[in-house]
C-alpha cells in the first residue's frame, strides 16, 4: 500500500472518529501500525462493535466484512464505507442488526 493510500485510510478513520463523536460516541483512530491484526480502524465506547473504515472507490462487500469478522471472535463487525463526494454507508449483517433493533425494543 502506498503512501497517499495510507493517508486517505487515515483521513476516512479520522472522519469516521469525528462522525461518531458527533453522535456522542467517545471515539478516535486506532493504531493499526502498533497493534495486531485485531486491532480495529476506531476505538470506541460502543459494546461488542469491532469497527473498519473503508474510504476508497472501489468497495468489495462481502470481503471487507468478512475480514472485520475475521479479526474478533466477540464482537460483530461493522464497516463504514465512503466514497469521493458521498456520504459514510455502514455495513453490517442483518442478524446483527436485527438483534440490535431487538433489544432498542425490548428497552422501549
Amino acid at each position: 500500500m502506498g503512501k497517499m493510500e495510507r493517508d486517505k485510510g487515515k483521513r476516512g478513520e479520522l472522519e469516521v472518529a469525528a462522525l461518531m463523536r458527533e453522535y456522542g460516541f467517545e471515539a478516535r483512530r486506532g493504531q493499526q501500525h502498533r497493534g495486531g491484526s485485531d486491532s480495529p480502524d476506531i476505538i470506541h465506547d460502543i459494546p461488542g462493535v469491532h469497527v473498519e473504515v473503508k474510504f476508497r472507490e472501489q468497495f468489495s462487500l462481502y470481503p471487507a466484512i468478512e475480514k472485520a469478522g475475521q479479526e474478533v471472535l466477540d464482537e460483530f463487525p461493522v464497516v463504514f464505507h465512503r466514497r469521493k463526494g458521498k456520504p459514510w454507508v455502514v455495513v453490517m449483517y442483518a442478524n446483527d442488526f436485527l438483534g440490535i433493533m431487538g433489544e432498542l425494543e425490548v428497552a422501549r
